[in-house]
């Protein structure tokens, strides 16, 4: 593992001043770095505390625009996640040498103790949040950060020999590592996501696979054996652990029958049923069995696990139950912000959901969700941007309403649905047409249907029960 490195005096440029790219450039100026930070927003979109605590940090700031001569007089530059790896500015400083590395790079050169990384396309938060919660729950000092909201950076201070880091990763992240290495790395699954910045799934799936590029022997992998993206990308250095939810593992964690097993070096051992795992969905099956490999590795014996597992409550915006009103269940999934993680949604209930689709389009295929929505849902609810394209792709499958915003939505699901039925925020599209970030849209659905429940509240019984019939 290469030391720390020498930043006092070293000229750095942050691009980006989202979470991640104030916690760098504050990492940084703490350290003795001559920092600039640089973002195409202006001090009144970036926000005026978040300046001030930067420039009081001794930091140039450079806002509403890159200058290409700030880029041609830096040693590092540290590109937040939302900058593109090729970005002109970036392929030119690359050309002439100059290091540039993500945050989670320039974070590794700090690390102590054990990181456990995981990727995917889906399933990332759900996963490391649960592995996080059984170690924790074994007794484990360990620390959760990010993509999951707590940049890797934002935890050098507390890591220790003895901790372990549980890592949310994603490609943005891993396209800039260098040195990066995980002690073990999960790659849950591959379907299409972010091609408008990727540009093909070769290259897509590529970024996610440097999870396992520095990986050595001693080290381990885990991958998804019932994912066709996945299984061809499995490295050959580490130790390769499986988990499958369709067929046995000779290493790693699968399902048999109603047990789930975990196998390492020829012995079995059941850890938990499946009734026990509180998750609904199959893909949350698969998350789990991930979660257990990964945890078992670590060290955590198989009792720790499945209480652990039985213990954990899920994640906000990841199928989160939000609230029963008049008989109508209503679910936050805003962080499917792609197709696949939609379908798997659809899938996690039996049927008649009203579903809210829409948003800021990332290139993704609608189509796919046409036998899902002919399967399970009654009505898509469209908002966003996106709106025209998915009418055109799913149109046919299932009724359509265009709604426009996430209210208009809410409003149109609590008047259309019935008792028994499942109002479902679940959008596959990104939220910066309308919102701030995926957990901005999720608050704001949570709130939407709190309102509904203190209106229905505040009716008579006996007007709620003619609003349901006539529903």
């Amino acid at each position: 593992m290469p030391g720390p490195v020498k930043l006092k005096n070293k000229r750095v440029l942050v691009v980006g001043l989202a979470r991640t790219g104030v916690a760098t450039a504050l990492f940084c100026a703490t350290r003795g770095a001559r920092v600039t930070a640089t973002d195409s927003r202006s001090e009144a979109e970036i926000g005026e505390e978040i300046c001030n605590k930067l420039r009081a940090a001794n930091l140039i700031l450079e806002l509403g625009g890159h200058q290409e001569k700030t880029f041609l007089e830096q040693d590092f530059i540290i590109p937040s996640p939302g900058v593109p790896a090729d970005a002109p500015l970036l392929q030119v400083e690359r050309g002439k040498g100059v290091t540039i590395w993500s945050e989670i790079e320039l974070a590794y050169r700090f690390r102590q103790g054990k990181l456990i990384g995981i990727t995917g396309s889906n399933g990332k938060t759900t996963t490391t949040s649960l592995v996080e919660h059984i170690l924790r729950a074994a007794a484990f000092p360990t620390l959760l950060a990010g993509n999951i909201g707590t940049p890797l950076i934002s935890c050098v201070e507390q890591m220790t020999h003895d901790t372990v880091t549980v890592v949310e990763l994603s490609s943005f992240q891993l396209e800039l590592i260098q040195e990066f290495r995980t002690d073990i790395s999960v790659f849950l699954n591959l379907t299409p996501d972010h091609l408008d910045r990727h540009h093909s799934m070769e290259l897509y799936g590529k970024a996610k696979a440097r999870i396992f590029e520095n990986q050595c022997e001693e080290d381990f992998a885990i991958l998804n054996a019932d994912d066709p993206g996945t299984t061809p990308l499995a490295p050959t250095r580490p130790h390769v652990y499986w988990f499958s939810r369709k067929q046995r593992a000779a290493q790693g964690a699968f399902l048999r029958g109603d047990d789930i097993v975990f196998c390492t070096d020829g012995k079995e051992e059941v850890v938990l049923k499946r009734e026990d795992v509180p998750l609904p969905g199959t893909h949350n099956l698969e998350n789990v069995l991930a979660a257990i490999a990964a945890a078992r590795i670590a060290g955590a014996s198989a009792k720790a696990i499945a209480e652990g597992v039985r213990s954990f409550a899920g994640v906000e915006h990841r199928l989160e139950f939000v609230r029963e009103i008049n008989g109508v269940r209503y679910y936050n999934d805003s962080k499917a912000t792609n197709v696949d993680a939609t379908r798997k949604a659809l899938d996690a209930f039996p049927g008649r959901i009203l579903v809210i689709l829409g948003g800021k389009d990332k290139g993704s295929d609608f189509t796919v969700l046409q036998t899902p929505l002919r399967e399970r849902a009654i009505l898509a609810l469209l908002i966003g941007v996106a709106a025209d394209k998915i009418e055109s792709q799913i149109f046919g499958s299932v009724a359509i309403e265009r709604a426009g915003t996430l209210d208009h939505a809410v409003e149109i699901a609590s008047q259309a649905a019935r008792p028994g039925d499942v109002v479902l925020l679940a959008p596959a599209c990104a939220s910066f047409d309308q919102f701030q970030n995926y957990e901005h849209r999720g608050r704001v659905f949570k709130a939407l249907v709190h309102e509904l429940e203190l209106r229905a509240n505040e009716l008579p019984s006996t007007d709620r029960g003619a609003t349901s019939a006539r529903r």
